[in-house]
């Protein structure tokens, strides 16, 4: 909560500036930084500036219906919640803190495979759609228990991380010494799968399956019974191979700048892997969301929803579970309002019409497409 003389964060960006008053600098620089020189982190949010909105005079809309269905569920808003690990560091609430709020809104949640609550726990204080995002370790029989856990847990969707064969070099980490503390752990590994995970960089590097291929997506649906989305998709030869693999969705995202330095921005990567699935799946988008605009953009140029990771844990920082209910109802209030004001009533008929892309001065609809599809959910 806010103290007093504090003011209620008015944005997403008063969030994280009250974040980093709360978290310790090495804290905060685990959370906040990027890989290399941290060019993507910058352009994830800065691309968004470069869109503009048209809006829509006299729309004749009430109330607007922010509400979207995924995979057979009724989300509130197109807004989830992304895998980040231990939101432990932020508050203690946690991950059960998160879900909670999420449920509360209608929302969903993509827990992280380095949670530090259990799935059942997780699961226990929300009904909340649940998603397991999942890196695969060189023990199978690890991910493959994490991933029947989570089916019997009623999670709806496994994320398989695909551009993580390791983590990315993270200078802000190295140059503190980064480590985990001791409080905090990865409630859902155990043994040697464990051991080690202080050190997330140097972790990732003995404990993950370099030799990963598109055959896992199967492997992971036929022994969960659960769709296998692909998270970290950004080129249109790879949102082909995941589609032709079988996902059931695809979450364009770059790591949220903390992988590969110097890769486009997630949003403007969308637009190439949309054109490729041809609304064959369901395809959504992480990185650099930080306004309900920003939301409705994502949403213009094909994306069916988009996933937070940063701020949450920044309103978790700042309120605990209480502070990520006020930053969601926040974020869906801005997008209600955007809506309003370009003409929209409901997400499904927001296209490419509702936009100007860089160096256009009018709308450029040769490489989007609607985010309506007809792939199930």
């Amino acid at each position: 909560m806010t103290s007093a003389g504090e003011r209620e964060p008015l944005t997403l960006d008063d969030y994280a500036e009250c974040a980093r008053r709360e978290l310790r600098p090495e804290v905060w620089d685990f959370i906040a930084g990027g890989a290399g020189r941290e060019r993507t982190l910058a352009a994830n949010e800065a691309v968004f500036g470069t869109v503009r909105l048209r809006p829509r005079a006299l729309p004749g809309i009430e109330e607007p219906d922010t509400s979207v269905e995924v995979f057979g569920s009724r989300w509130a808003a197109p807004v989830g919640i992304a895998p980040v690990a231990y939101h432990s560091l932020a508050h203690p609430d946690g991950e059960t803190g998160t879900a909670a709020a999420a449920g509360r809104l209608g929302l969903p949640l993509v827990v992280s495979t380095f949670a530090g609550r259990t799935l059942e726990e997780v699961a226990d204080a929300t009904d909340a759609p649940l998603w397991l995002q999942l890196y695969c370790f060189r023990d199978a029989e690890t991910t493959l228990g994490l991933a029947r856990r989570a089916r019997d847990s009623g999670y709806q969707a496994l994320v398989l991380t695909v551009d993580t064969p390791f983590t990315g070099r993270r200078l802000r980490d190295l140059r503190n010494g980064f480590a985990v503390p001791a409080h905090v752990t990865p409630a859902n590994l155990a043994g040697s799968v464990a051991a080690g995970s202080a050190t997330p960089g140097a972790h990732s590097r003995l404990t993950f399956d370099r030799s990963l291929e598109w055959s896992a997506v199967a492997r992971l649906r036929d022994l969960s019974g659960l769709p296998v989305l692909a998270k970290g998709v950004l080129t249109a030869r790879d949102a082909e191979a995941a589609v032709g693999a079988g996902v059931a969705g695809i979450i364009v995202s770059n790591h949220g700048g903390r992988q590969l330095d110097g890769v486009q921005a997630s949003l403007e990567a969308l637009p190439e892997v949309v054109s490729v699935v041809r609304g064959s799946c369901p395809v959504f988008l992480d990185g650099g969301i930080r306004s309900g605009a920003d939301v409705l953009v994502a949403l213009a140029l094909g994306a069916r929803a988009v996933f937070v990771g940063r701020p949450a844990l920044y309103a978790l920082a700042t309120g605990g579970s209480e502070g990520i209910h006020r930053m969601l109802t926040l974020l869906i209030a801005e997008f209600a309002d955007t809506m309003v004001l370009t003409g929209h009533a409901s997400p499904g008929t927001i296209d490419a019409d509702t936009v100007i892309l860089p160096g256009h001065s009018r709308p450029n609809t040769e490489n989007t497409a609607p985010h309506t599809d007809r792939s199930p959910g």
